[in-house]
């Protein structure tokens, strides 16, 4: 019987490596030229341009000429025709399902309004149903998703992939949706919080991107926040790290629902500043306030920036302790720009340790609402191992 293992050490397996190194780029950034892929992977240019070709003959790889900067250059793909991967996000009142190949191209996406206070039972239903029309919309069948990736508003068990009963899902308590989805779809599925996926994202695709330790907050109905650390999402003990939304600001402040006075989200999060401004501007949506506030109304400007000013106190006690390269802020409060931004850096300036590279740098994502629906698919596209002309799921 002949033997195929290959050597260690050989010149083989440092190819089959470097091969794995270069797919492996790829394969989490989306699309590289093969300069940024020489500068990626510590190899050498004249490598890089060999496994290339070799990879785009055996159909694993695609390129294309491209011009950066106003050079020429070759933007390295996977081949499209790997397969597909798929990416949920559930909110309080919404789902949004993405479907995208291996490259990183949306092919579909659609978002589904959902009755609130919905259970997980009739949340999953609905998200299968809808990416099962969503695949045959795109004339491709469900064996062709290779893995499915899911986020939702609450802390997950790492281990289990069951939901914290501390999340925005009411109805979900507990829920062990990789099990309960991936029955449904006869799928690998793959769950994480809407917070850590929103960090993956950006990091990959967004306003981090190339950065390797970086702090996401993400305000919305809730305050979530993803710590990535040396490029990867840090989960700690079960999986809960990261939950700046109940970070205590008074500790003789309003009672939150995890049944701690005085935490962040009592003082950000988008229910509590629609109740503040009720009595003198009737009932809105935060869309509306900070729309009014674009327009000049003192009041949504004041609540925004007393949002911004909690976010940095908060956020001030995450940078001593992580010495983050960038602060990233997502969610819909995100939207209001400078007018979040600003009372953010200030507070946060004042409370975090001088550094000789200066402070940390607060920005806005880039990916707005699409962020966790894009790390859902980073996620699932994780799960994906690229061997030869293939795709396989591990």
């Amino acid at each position: 019987m002949g033997n195929d293992r290959v050597t260690p050490g050989s010149q083989t397996s440092l190819r089959e490596a470097n091969r794995a190194r270069i797919v492996s780029a790829v394969q989490q950034r989306g699309s590289l030229t093969q300069v940024e892929l020489a500068g990626v992977t510590g190899l050498s240019p004249a490598t890089v341009s060999n496994i290339v070709k070799e990879l785009t003959s055996a159909g694993v790889l695609h390129t294309a000429p491209t011009s950066r900067s106003g050079r020429r250059a070759q933007q390295v793909t996977l081949a499209r025709n790997l397969g597909l991967v798929a990416g949920m996000h559930f909110g309080t009142r919404s789902l949004r399902v993405a479907l995208s190949d291996v490259a990183h191209r949306i092919v579909a996406e659609q978002r589904m309004p959902l009755p609130p206070d919905h259970r997980a039972d009739q949340g999953l239903e609905r998200a299968a149903l809808l990416l099962t029309e969503m695949v045959d919309s795109v004339d491709a069948v469900l064996s062709e998703v290779l893995a499915v990736g899911v986020g939702v508003p609450a802390p997950v068990d790492v281990r289990t992939g069951q939901l914290s009963s501390l999340g925005m899902l009411r109805g979900w308590d507990g829920a062990a949706v990789p099990q309960l989805l991936g029955e449904r779809l006869g799928l690998p599925v793959y769950i994480d919080n809407d917070a850590n996926l929103g960090a993956l994202a950006e990091v990959r695709l967004g306003a981090a991107r190339g950065k390797q330790h970086v702090v996401y907050v993400r305000a919305s109905h809730g305050v979530g926040g993803g710590l990535v650390l040396g490029g990867e999402v840090f989960h700690g003990r079960v999986g809960a790290a990261g939950e700046i939304g109940h970070t205590t600001i008074d500790d003789q402040g309003p009672i939150c629902r995890c049944g701690n006075r005085g935490c962040l989200e009592m003082y950000v999060g988008a229910p509590v500043l629609l109740d503040m401004l009720r009595p003198s501007h009737g009932n809105l949506t935060l869309r509306d306030v900070i729309a009014r506030a674009e327009a000049g109304d003192a009041g949504c400007r004041r609540v925004i920036a007393d949002a911004g000013h909690h976010l940095g106190v908060a956020a001030a006690g995450v940078c001593n302790l992580f010495d983050p390269e960038l602060l990233v802020v997502g969610g819909e409060l995100a939207d209001a720009g400078e007018m979040l931004l600003e009372p953010l850096r200030t507070a946060l300036t004042q409370r975090t340790i001088p550094s000789t590279a200066g402070p940390v740098p607060v920005v806005g994502a880039e990916l707005g609402a699409a962020a966790e629906v894009r790390g859902a698919l980073a996620v699932a596209l994780d799960t994906v191992t690229i061997a030869g002309a293939g795709a396989v799921v591990v």
